[in-house]
């Protein structure tokens, strides 16, 4: 019985491993099935694939977006992977790993928000993880969706909304008034600078991830046309291969395309949770929180 089920846990193991690796499979062959060659230096953004006709403006399915589609896919079968089998004694590494993911994530919203939002983890983390894999989809030769300014600010979007929200929770006057402090004379700049978080979010990831994407291409193509000048005397077909392409391009993307892209999604959720817990005046929550509490109780003393 036990053999059994030893067997059925590692089948189940297959699977979900299976599965998380065939939806950037998937997009790789799509990729490859819909490849069109282009001379020179090609710098191209998401290629549309079809247009769905709507109302007000069509909608667009881009390569982008089957990107995001198929990272969010692969993300949610490597979570059913590393809690699979989870117990209350570690025995296995991948839940040491993964407990010890979420320990350093706890960590980093208590030291950064505070005990208040202790719940914020599985956002975090999930940002984190988004974030990090579209971009290094640049290893398998793909468009890494966070050098796409329509998802990015689409990111941005929901922190803007959860920053309000947060803002929102000591009363509409207090979030108002804010708008005048120091000095209602700067009411103008705080009214601008308050649209202007989406905006330096967005354009901050995308932007950095593009640079690296830029310059990772401008790379390849130099290395190939100082290795055609300087090796073009070579017999025969070999003085076509582009033997300087080979090896110090992939050195380059260790950074452009690993350190860069993890960089970006850790500052990503940094900012993140600096600007939502910077948004939340707790003393106002607490003394608006404590005055509900004492109204209720004199309109109940009243009552009496």
């Amino acid at each position: 019985m036990t053999d059994i089920k030893s067997k059925k846990f590692k089948i189940i193991d297959i699977l979900l491993l299976i599965c998380s690796i065939l939806p950037i499979f998937g997009v790789i062959l799509l990729k490859i099935l819909t490849y069109e060659p282009a001379s020179g230096v090609a710098l191209r953004g998401a290629r549309v694939f079809f247009q769905i006709p709507m109302p007000i403006q069509d909608l667009y399915i881009t390569e982008s977006q089957l990107n995001s589609w198929a990272v969010v896919i692969s993300i949610l079968f490597l979570c059913l992977y590393f809690t699979h089998g989870l117990s209350k004694d570690a025995h296995t590494k991948r839940q040491l790993a993964i407990e010890w993911v979420v320990e350093k994530v706890d960590g980093m919203i208590d030291e950064n928000m505070g005990a208040r939002f202790a719940s914020f983890s599985p956002f975090i983390i999930a940002m984190i993880a988004l974030s990090a894999f579209s971009s290094l989809l640049s290893l398998f030769g793909l468009f890494p969706p966070t050098s796409d300014l329509n998802i990015t600010a689409g990111w941005a979007i929901l922190v803007f909304a959860l920053i309000t929200y947060y803002k929102l929770k000591c009363g509409p006057v207090n979030y108002l008034a804010g708008f005048a402090s120091p000095t209602p004379i700067l009411a103008p700049i705080n009214f601008i600078s308050e649209f202007a978080t989406p905006i330096s979010f967005a354009f901050r990831h995308y932007g950095n991830v593009l640079s690296g994407v830029v310059i990772s291409v401008l790379i390849g193509a130099a290395l190939q046309g100082l290795s055609g000048m300087l090796l073009g005397w070579l017999p025969g077909f070999l003085a076509d291969i582009p033997f300087l392409q080979i090896g110090i391009p992939a050195v380059f993307s260790i950074y452009f395309d690993v350190f860069s892209g993890c960089l970006q999604a850790y500052i990503f959720a940094m900012l993140t949770m600096m600007n939502v817990s910077s948004a939340f005046d707790a003393e106002e929550f607490e003394r608006r929180k404590i005055k509900k509490e004492q109204n209720k109780l004199n309109k109940s003393n009243k009552k009496v």
